[in-house]
């Protein structure tokens, strides 16, 4: 199991640096409402510009967690909880646009393997 929670967190990390680095200012199927950036996607969801900046800073800083947590394990059980509790508003946030589940999708999955990590790592 600790292979499998070492892969998630990896996985976790990469896909978070992947959302907020690579694909930032980018159109995908899971955006919020009808929004094709991240700061039209905070915008649909009725949030200001600042929290865009402040939960985009805290991903990527629990993802740099998760990866320094390959050699500081203690680093693993406080970023995996604050991803989970994350995406839970993020899930919360499409339910409020009334996006298709489609759009929750990505939410749920990082919910799920996140919320795996913290178990194994507590």
């Amino acid at each position: 199991m600790k292979i499998v929670s070492l892969i998630f967190q990896i996985v976790i990390a990469l896909g978070l640096i992947n959302v907020w680095v690579v694909r930032f200012n980018k159109k995908t199927p899971f955006r919020g409402g009808t929004a094709q950036t991240m700061r039209e996607e905070f915008a649909s969801y009725g949030l200001p510009q600042w929290a865009m900046w402040g939960v985009g800073g805290i991903k990527l800083s629990c993802a740099m967690c998760l990866l320094a947590g390959i050699w500081l394990p203690i680093l693993v059980a406080p970023a995996s909880a604050i991803i989970a509790l994350l995406m839970v508003g993020a899930i919360v946030m499409h339910f409020k646009v009334r996006d298709p589940m489609l759009k929750s999708l990505p939410a749920g999955i990082m919910l799920a393997l996140s919320t795996f990590v913290l178990g194994n790592s507590i």
